[in-house]
C-alpha cells in the first residue's frame, strides 16, 4: 500500500470518527439541557419555599426548613454534575 492510499485511509477514519463525535456531542448537549431545563425548574421551586422560609422565621416549620434544604443540597449537586459534564 503506497503513503497516498495509507493516508487516504487514515483521512477516512478520522473523518468517521469526527462525524461520530459530532453526533455524541450534539446528543449530549440535548441531553445537558434538559438536565438544566429542569434544574431550573427545581431552582424557581427552591428560591421560593426559600423566599418564605426567610420572610417567616419565627412561623416556618423544622420540616419545611429541612425540605428546603435537602431541595437546595439536590440542587447543588445538579448544578456540579452538569458542570462536570461540560468540563
Amino acid at each position: 500500500m503506497s503513503i497516498q492510499d495509507e493516508l487516504k485511509k487514515l483521512s477516512e477514519k478520522i473523518k468517521q470518527y469526527r462525524d461520530e463525535a459530532r453526533v455524541q456531542l450534539h446528543l449530549a448537549r440535548e441531553d445537558i439541557k434538559d438536565e438544566w431545563d429542569d434544574l431550573e425548574q427545581d431552582w424557581e421551586r427552591f428560591r421560593s419555599k426559600l423566599d418564605k422560609i426567610l420572610h417567616n422565621t419565627e412561623d416556618a416549620s423544622q420540616e419545611a426548613r429541612q425540605t428546603a434544604r435537602q431541595l437546595g443540597e439536590d440542587l447543588k449537586s445538579g448544578y456540579q454534575k452538569i458542570r462536570d459534564k461540560l468540563k
